[in-house]
């Protein structure tokens, strides 16, 4: 139960991190599921560049780059996006794939750490169970964060009629 404590935690804390600076959780979803594309199509090929440059390179060093690839665009759109939901009940649907993102966060994150650490975790009951809903969460997560941003489409034509009137 001990090594499971971490593995509850750090969902959690992306799903703070996006309610607190009310950062839109359907568009760190996306880019999460970006960096997952980075780390299966690019990374491989900059690990290869990296023995090149480095032919000592650790596992460590390896895991390390891979998480980088794989949380760099999340973050970077978290940034980008911090005060992006406004709205009472938009920050209260947005938990929903702010859970989702957590989620994620730890499915696709845990396989990348060192393996001495990743046998640790994926011993654990916690991870178990989370493993065995990855489709679910996946599932879920991509449905709501499609009705989040279909939702918004009104918003966005609605700010491109105030530009066109200004602009006339």
């Amino acid at each position: 139960m001990s090594h499971d404590i971490p593995l509850i935690i750090a969902p959690l804390v992306p799903v703070v991190a996006l309610v607190v600076f009310r950062v839109n959780a359907a568009m760190v979803f996306l880019s999460l599921c970006l960096g997952q594309v980075l780390v299966k199509y690019v990374a491989g090929d900059a690990l290869s560049g990296l023995a090149t440059i480095s032919p000592h390179t650790s596992e460590l060093s390896k895991s390390t780059l891979q998480l980088a690839f794989l949380f760099a665009p999340a973050l970077v759109t978290m940034i980008i996006m911090i005060g992006s939901v406004r709205g009472k009940v938009r920050q209260i649907v947005n938990i929903l794939p702010a859970l989702g993102v957590g989620l994620l966060t730890t499915l696709l994150g845990v396989p990348l750490v060192a393996p001495g650490l990743r046998g640790a975790i994926e011993s654990g009951p916690f991870w178990q169970q989370l493993n065995r809903g990855q489709a679910l969460v996946v599932g879920v997560t991509a449905f709501i964060t499609l009705l989040f941003l279909w939702s918004q489409r009104r918003s966005f034509k609605g700010e491109e009629s105030r530009s066109s009137r200004h602009h006339s």
